[in-house]
């Protein structure tokens, strides 16, 4: 089993920013060092096993995008493969968060991120809850309108994309 701590993730609330709405209901989380991947080769199939493997698909393999953006209609799980990265969440007036090998951070429909710095090597794998709908935001007035009313109704996940059934985010996003 390659979970090696304990399922008590770091939490964040963001403000609405003007252009990136945020969530205003549901915490950004960052389990740290939660998978464990040295000596691993192949790290990229340990993560997406453990996504899968907790209801949580569609996945991706890349870095973060450089710019400022966010999804409304769906949440998103990343999880960090190789490499280190020092990303911003909640927007151009969120909180800068260092990123490394074995870290997972969850992030609620309408959390702003964007890559500030990345190590030469950063592989993330990105999944998504079965229900909600795969878009790009930039943080434009339209989009920031649209996505003040998509955010509260995109649906809550069945499963922790780390801890399945039995993980903190059942707590921590579910009434």
């Amino acid at each position: 089993m390659p979970i090696t701590r304990s399922p008590k993730p770091e939490t964040f609330m963001f403000a609405d920013d003007g252009s990136v709405p945020n969530n205003a209901r549901l915490p950004f989380l960052v389990y740290r060092h939660v998978i464990d991947l040295i000596g691993s080769p192949d790290p990229e199939p340990v993560i997406e096993k453990v996504f899968r493997g907790n209801g949580w698909g569609d996945m991706w393999r890349n870095g973060v995008f450089p710019y400022v953006h966010y999804h409304s209609m769906i949440h998103e799980g990343m999880g960090i493969a190789r490499g280190r990265a020092k990303v911003r969440f909640g927007g151009n007036k969120g909180t800068e968060v260092e990123l490394s090998q074995g870290d997972v951070c969850v992030l609620p429909a309408g959390t702003g991120h964007q890559c500030l710095w990345a190590s030469p090597d950063l592989m993330v794998i990105g999944a998504y809850p079965k229900t909600g709908k795969y878009d790009l935001c930039r943080g434009s007035k339209g989009e920031h309108a649209k996505a003040l009313q998509s955010i509260p109704n995109v649906p809550l996940p069945d499963t922790d994309p780390v801890f399945g059934s039995e993980g903190p985010l059942l707590l921590l996003w579910h009434p």
